[in-house]
Formats: structure tokens, sequence, C-alpha cells
């Protein structure tokens, strides 16, 4: 009998829990405030770059943080970020007539303010701007000699910090709770400081996949 009792309850709390998971995705919060946290990956790389032969390619980073999702009305919303973001590229060139191959990782606080346009319960549209500060960056310099002043002049190199991007983006919510978002994001400041650094000049590029939580 209580066996019986058992299997009774809890196909009953697994058939309530299903049908409040159905409930959830009926249901329409697009005109709730909403707070939440998600994290994910980039994979970042660099464009309009100018330098001696330099070829760059991807690189992968973690990418972790919280939003809110402020509702102006039921299709339009207002979205700031703030996340603990890595990027980089690999490359090869020369430099000063030596072939080098170099690896950039770069932690950044970014800042998105992100327009949201909902058309549907599931689904929000993105676009807007972003605001970057690199907190650190770590390079691996290797050349056929591997010498440590060339490393240092890699390092030492006076390179912006301050950068201002241009993002889009869509967030799929699936339920009241959960969310996969989508981010393509590229700045339009290079990573050159007075002008005078001998690094390539370059911009960032990247994509962004999240899976999040909100409340």
């Amino acid at each position: 009998m209580k066996n019986i009792l058992f299997i009774f309850l809890t196909f009953y709390t697994l058939g309530a829990f299903a049908q409040s998971s159905e409930n959830d995705k009926k249901a329409d919060y697009r005109e709730d405030l909403r707070f939440g946290v998600k994290a994910g990956f980039n994979v970042s790389n660099v464009y309009d770059t100018e330098g001696e032969a330099f070829v760059a390619d991807s690189k992968a980073g973690l990418a972790l943080g919280g939003f809110i999702s402020i509702p102006l009305n039921k299709y339009i919303g207002f979205q700031p970020e703030l996340l603990l973001s890595q990027k980089g590229f690999t490359g090869n060139g020369k430099f000063l007539g030596t072939a080098y191959k170099f690896t950039r990782t770069t932690n950044h606080i970014d800042v998105p303010l992100l327009l949201q346009f909902k058309p549907a319960r599931f689904l929000s549209i993105l676009s807007g701007v972003q605001y970057s500060y690199i907190t650190s960056s770590v390079d691996e310099f290797k050349t056929e000699f591997g010498t440590l002043e060339n490393k240092s002049q890699f390092t030492n190199d006076d390179i912006q910090k301050n950068l201002f991007g241009l993002m889009i983006g869509v967030d799929f919510h699936i339920g009241k709770y959960f969310l996969l978002s989508g981010r393509a994001a590229w700045d339009v400041m290079n990573n050159r400081g007075n002008g005078d650094t001998k690094t390539p000049r370059y911009k960032n590029q990247w994509v962004q996949l999240t899976a999040g939580i909100s409340f």
C-alpha cells in the first residue's frame, strides 16, 4: 500500500511539474522586470589589422556575468549587462624581419547597453553599444630565437585599455527561468594608445554564446 501511495505521489508530482512547465512556456513575461546571470564562451579574432605580414586566427575564451531586463512596454525594453570576458587571437607575422608566432589573451570588463525588441514571448532581438575595459593581458611571443627583449617589447607597448564597440544578438527564452543567448560584436576603436605601438594594429571582433537563468 505504501509503495502504491509513493508511486501515485511521484506521478502526481511529475505531472504537476510538467503542467507548470507547460504553463510557463505559454505565459508571457515580456512586461516583467527580470534579473539574470549567464555563462558561456567567446570566439574572438581581430580585424582591420596593420602589421608586417601579420595574419590572425581566432581564439576561444570564457564569458560570464549578469543582466537586467527593463521593459518599456510589451515589445520594447532596455537591457544593460555586466560581463567578465576573455578575448584575444593567435597570429603570425614578422617583427624587425624575424618571423614570430604570437598569442594574446585579454581579460575585459564588458558593459553592453542593449535595446530589446520582443516580437514573441520566447524571443528578444537586441542591439546597442558596448564599453570594454582591459583589466589584464597575457602575451605568448615565440621566435626561432625566443629572446626576452622581443617579448618585453610586445608586452610594454602602449595598448588602448578603454574600448567602445557595437553589438547585436538574440535571446531565446525557455519557460520562465532559462534562456540561451547569442551575440556578435566588434570594436570601433583599435588597440593602439598614442599611435606609436610597434605591435600590429587591430580591432577586436567576437561571437558569444551563453546560457542563463533569469528571475
